[in-house]
Protein backbone atom coordinates (compact mmCIF):
# COMPACT_ATOMS: atom_id res chain seq x y z
CA UNK A 1 0.00 0.00 0.00
CA UNK A 2 1.33 3.31 -1.27
CA UNK A 3 0.61 6.39 1.29
CA UNK A 4 2.44 8.93 -0.37
CA UNK A 5 0.76 12.28 -1.91
CA UNK A 6 1.79 14.90 -3.70
CA UNK A 7 0.43 18.20 -2.28
CA UNK A 8 0.56 21.11 -4.99
CA UNK A 9 -0.46 24.75 -3.91
CA UNK A 10 -1.25 27.84 -6.45
CA UNK A 11 -0.29 30.67 -4.27
CA UNK A 12 -2.78 32.66 -7.70
CA UNK A 13 -5.45 30.37 -8.33
CA UNK A 14 -5.09 29.77 -12.42
CA UNK A 15 -1.51 31.00 -12.66
CA UNK A 16 0.00 27.96 -13.41
CA UNK A 17 3.24 29.01 -13.75
CA UNK A 18 4.02 29.61 -9.96
CA UNK A 19 3.67 26.74 -7.42
CA UNK A 20 4.54 24.99 -4.45
CA UNK A 21 5.24 21.24 -4.77
CA UNK A 22 5.30 19.18 -1.25
CA UNK A 23 5.43 15.56 -1.24
CA UNK A 24 4.28 13.94 1.57
CA UNK A 25 5.64 9.93 2.18
CA UNK A 26 7.97 8.42 5.32
CA UNK A 27 11.43 6.50 4.43
CA UNK A 28 12.41 3.40 5.68
CA UNK A 29 12.57 4.49 9.34
CA UNK A 30 8.69 6.11 9.06
CA UNK A 31 9.99 9.87 9.26
CA UNK A 32 8.69 11.97 6.65
CA UNK A 33 11.53 14.35 5.66
CA UNK A 34 10.21 17.84 5.07
CA UNK A 35 10.34 19.01 1.45
CA UNK A 36 9.53 21.81 -0.48
CA UNK A 37 9.97 22.81 -4.15
CA UNK A 38 9.26 25.77 -5.79
CA UNK A 39 8.30 26.12 -9.92
CA UNK A 40 12.15 26.75 -10.35
CA UNK A 41 13.52 23.54 -7.86
CA UNK A 42 11.10 20.87 -10.33
CA UNK A 43 13.95 18.78 -12.21
CA UNK A 44 13.90 19.94 -16.44
CA UNK A 45 13.07 15.98 -16.94
CA UNK A 46 10.20 16.41 -14.74
CA UNK A 47 8.61 19.25 -16.38
CA UNK A 48 6.65 17.67 -18.97
CA UNK A 49 4.97 15.73 -16.11
CA UNK A 50 3.91 18.66 -14.26
CA UNK A 51 2.89 20.34 -17.30
CA UNK A 52 0.23 17.17 -17.49
CA UNK A 53 -1.42 17.79 -14.18
CA UNK A 54 -1.67 22.07 -15.29
CA UNK A 55 -3.55 20.12 -18.63
CA UNK A 56 -5.41 18.67 -16.71
CA UNK A 57 -6.47 21.42 -14.31
CA UNK A 58 -7.24 23.53 -17.21
CA UNK A 59 -10.14 21.70 -17.58
CA UNK A 60 -12.07 22.61 -14.51
CA UNK A 61 -15.62 24.51 -15.13
CA UNK A 62 -15.49 28.31 -15.55
CA UNK A 63 -15.49 29.77 -12.85
CA UNK A 64 -13.26 28.05 -10.69
CA UNK A 65 -9.28 27.80 -10.47
CA UNK A 66 -7.33 24.94 -8.62
CA UNK A 67 -5.87 26.61 -5.39
CA UNK A 68 -4.21 23.30 -3.69
CA UNK A 69 -4.50 19.63 -5.17
CA UNK A 70 -3.86 16.22 -3.83
CA UNK A 71 -1.62 13.44 -5.86
CA UNK A 72 -2.28 9.80 -5.15
CA UNK A 73 -1.27 6.95 -6.74
CA UNK A 74 -3.39 4.33 -7.38
CA UNK A 75 -3.61 1.08 -9.58
CA UNK A 76 -6.03 0.35 -12.60
CA UNK A 77 -7.10 -3.06 -13.99
CA UNK A 78 -6.20 -3.34 -17.45
CA UNK A 79 -8.64 -5.12 -19.33
CA UNK A 80 -8.38 -7.23 -22.87
CA UNK A 81 -9.56 -4.31 -25.67
CA UNK A 82 -10.88 -7.74 -27.33
CA UNK A 83 -13.11 -9.19 -24.21
CA UNK A 84 -13.59 -5.78 -21.63
CA UNK A 85 -14.85 -8.50 -19.40
CA UNK A 86 -11.12 -10.13 -18.93
CA UNK A 87 -8.35 -8.67 -17.19
CA UNK A 88 -4.90 -8.72 -18.51
CA UNK A 89 -2.59 -6.58 -16.39
CA UNK A 90 -2.45 -3.46 -14.28
CA UNK A 91 -1.04 -0.17 -14.45
CA UNK A 92 -0.38 2.43 -11.77
CA UNK A 93 -2.01 6.31 -12.19
CA UNK A 94 -1.91 9.18 -10.87
CA UNK A 95 -5.25 10.70 -9.47
CA UNK A 96 -5.73 14.50 -8.44
CA UNK A 97 -8.14 15.85 -6.13
CA UNK A 98 -8.61 19.31 -6.26
CA UNK A 99 -9.68 22.25 -4.27
CA UNK A 100 -10.49 25.55 -6.09
CA UNK A 101 -11.95 28.93 -5.62
CA UNK A 102 -14.03 30.99 -7.32
CA UNK A 103 -13.78 34.80 -7.59
CA UNK A 104 -16.72 35.52 -4.72
CA UNK A 105 -14.21 33.47 -2.50
CA UNK A 106 -16.59 30.18 -2.69
CA UNK A 107 -14.35 26.81 -2.66
CA UNK A 108 -15.11 23.93 -3.95
CA UNK A 109 -13.63 19.83 -3.84
CA UNK A 110 -13.58 18.68 -7.71
CA UNK A 111 -12.73 14.42 -7.80
CA UNK A 112 -11.35 11.73 -10.73
CA UNK A 113 -15.46 11.05 -10.63
CA UNK A 114 -16.23 14.33 -11.80
CA UNK A 115 -13.15 14.83 -13.63
CA UNK A 116 -11.68 11.95 -15.68
CA UNK A 117 -9.27 13.61 -17.23
CA UNK A 118 -7.88 14.03 -13.15
CA UNK A 119 -6.55 10.55 -13.81
CA UNK A 120 -3.53 10.67 -15.49
CA UNK A 121 -1.89 7.64 -16.99
CA UNK A 122 1.20 8.83 -18.94
CA UNK A 123 3.95 6.73 -17.37
CA UNK A 124 5.54 9.88 -17.36
CA UNK A 125 3.37 11.66 -14.58
CA UNK A 126 3.78 8.19 -12.48
CA UNK A 127 7.10 8.89 -12.74
CA UNK A 128 6.93 11.85 -11.57
CA UNK A 129 5.05 11.10 -8.53
CA UNK A 130 7.93 8.08 -7.53
CA UNK A 131 10.26 10.71 -8.21
CA UNK A 132 9.10 12.88 -5.75
CA UNK A 133 7.33 10.86 -3.39
CA UNK A 134 10.68 7.75 -3.08
CA UNK A 135 13.45 7.98 -0.36
CA UNK A 136 16.22 8.86 -1.66
CA UNK A 137 15.55 10.90 -5.31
Amino acid sequence: MNNAEIQIQFPKPGQWDEFVLTPIYQDSGGYRPPARYTQDEIPAEQAPAMQAVVAALVGLSEPWQASQVWAHLMTATVYNEDDPYTPIGRKDEVALDVEAVNEQGGRRFFTPYQYPEFIIDDPAAVDFFKHFTTPNQ
